[in-house]
């Protein structure tokens, strides 16, 4: 059995993964620099053409100025000539981030975050909205964002199911560097533990604000949520 300490470092592992994740899409559209590599096969893009809309506007609904906007649009247009970002590609930019590991499923339910909309397409807007949530947001808008992405069928609940995908995802993605080593059923303790301490009124699902409370008690996940405050 997994010490009580290791297994919620999941849940705050979790957190940070989220974050760690939208810095990893800064750093590969050339706006933070987190270490010397650099990606050189180009990756496919949807054709798809968007214009996002006005800076001012899009000024109004973040925790961005207009300067940051525009350098943000910069890095994003030229990566992403068509203004778009789908799934699939998504899923190529985590398997470069991740190399000893597959990203595909953790990728997949990260991507249906960002597309708010459910368009199949991540748009500029999309993706300055929910790094504004997740780098200058409120620790309530932060983890509400962070429910959203574990309620993968977006009925206002988790239940065991989704987390044990979201878990297995997780682990998929860190691959030979996920340590402990796992065994067959360490993402079932993980869920389990995590419903324990989620799960207030214990019946089989987490509602937004259990996760809300109990987040709020767990002092390295409000520390992990203000990691990333200052990065830009």
């Amino acid at each position: 059995m997994w010490a009580e300490g290791e297994s919620e470092g999941l849940q705050t592992l979790g957190i940070v993964v989220v974050v760690c994740s939208s810095l990893k899409l800064l750093h590969y559209l050339g706006l933070i620099d987190l270490s010397d590599d650099k990606i050189e096969d180009e990756l496919e893009m949807t054709m798809v053409c968007h214009r996002p809309e006005g800076l001012e506007q899009l000024e109004a609904q973040t925790n961005f100025t207009k300067r940051e906007l525009q350098v943000l649009y910069r890095g994003f247009k030229n990566e992403c000539p068509s203004g778009v970002v789908n799934e699939e590609t998504f899923k190529q930019i985590y398997a470069q981030f991740f190399p000893h590991g597959d990203a595909s499923m953790y990728a997949h339910y990260l991507f249906h975050a960002f597309d708010t909309t459910q368009t199949g397409s991540v748009k500029f807007e999309d993706f300055v909205t929910a790094l504004s949530i997740l780098l200058r947001g409120t620790v309530h808008e932060k983890l509400r964002w962070t429910f959203n992405l574990y309620d993968i069928n977006k009925d206002g609940y988790i239940n065991k199911e989704e987390m044990m995908d979201i878990v297995k995802a997780i682990y998929d993605m860190m691959g030979k560097y996920t340590y402990p080593v796992l065994k067959e059923d360490t993402p079932r303790q993980h869920v389990d533990i995590f419903f324990q301490k989620m799960d207030k009124n214990k019946d089989g699902i987490v509602t937004l604000d259990e996760f809300l409370e109990s987040c709020q008690e767990d002092d390295n996940i409000m520390r992990s949520l203000q990691l990333f405050q200052n990065v830009m």
